[in-house]
């Protein structure tokens, strides 16, 4: 590795922005609480991190035993705070997850980046844009066998919610989150997130939800 001058400082923080841009660009596009500019910043800080331990090396190498990942040991550390940040429950549903380990991730990129490892930075880059980019269909392709959503209209969804969630245990159907609205004209609008064993009883459930008193329609979302 040569020495750390500034051009070569300037070149990997350069880098690091561009991989962590690609990556904050595909999480800005779905509205994650970190996005674009986050991505940014993480990396560039934990290059920049890497560039100081590698600065101290060099400048203080002659009098002193300096060990340029002990400053980077604590961004591996230190970025589970921010990820942890991005993590969000509603109701029965965990969100984030996916962004914060992108945030961990960029900061891996930035300190291989900074510590002159750009080949690896960049392979990495790449992997992590085909799991979220091209993995990304195929994920939901997945999970729309066993994960979907019912959509009632009802016309109480305080009285409706009880009927409803007794027809679907009948078929053991799980329950893991749902969204009421109201309408103008006095009807709820209930969405149900369901976890379904198979999705061959879609057509019986949808008929004992809609012979249910008080539902007015339902469809599958």
């Amino acid at each position: 590795m040569g020495p750390l001058t500034t051009w070569v400082v300037y070149q990997r923080l350069a880098i690091s922005l561009l991989l962590a841009g690609i990556i904050g660009y595909e999480r800005e596009r779905h509205g994650r609480a970190a996005g674009f500019r986050t991505h940014i910043l993480v990396s560039i800080g934990s290059c920049l991190v890497m560039l100081t331990g590698i600065f101290m090396q060099e400048d203080f190498s002659s009098s002193h035993d300096v060990d340029p990942t002990r400053l980077a040991a604590q961004v591996v550390s230190g970025i589970g705070f921010l990820g942890a940040g991005t993590i969000l429950r509603s109701r029965a549903t965990i969100l984030g997850l996916t962004t914060a380990a992108s945030l961990w991730v960029v900061a891996g990129i930035g300190l291989a980046v900074g510590a002159g490892f750009i080949s690896g930075a960049v392979i990495a880059s790449a992997l992590v844009m085909v799991a979220l980019f091209g993995l990304s269909s195929w994920e939901k392709a997945m999970r729309r066998e066993w994960h979907c959503t019912l959509i009632v209209e009802t016309r109480s969804s305080a009285k409706m919610l009880p009927a409803i969630r007794q027809a679907l245990v009948e078929h053991e159907v799980e329950v893991y989150d749902f969204d009421v609205q109201s309408a103008s004209d006095g009807r709820s609008h209930i969405s149900l997130s369901l976890r379904l064993q198979t999705d061959r009883a879609k057509p019986d459930i949808l008929q004992d939800i809609l012979r249910v008193d008080g539902v007015h329609h339902a469809h599958w979302g």
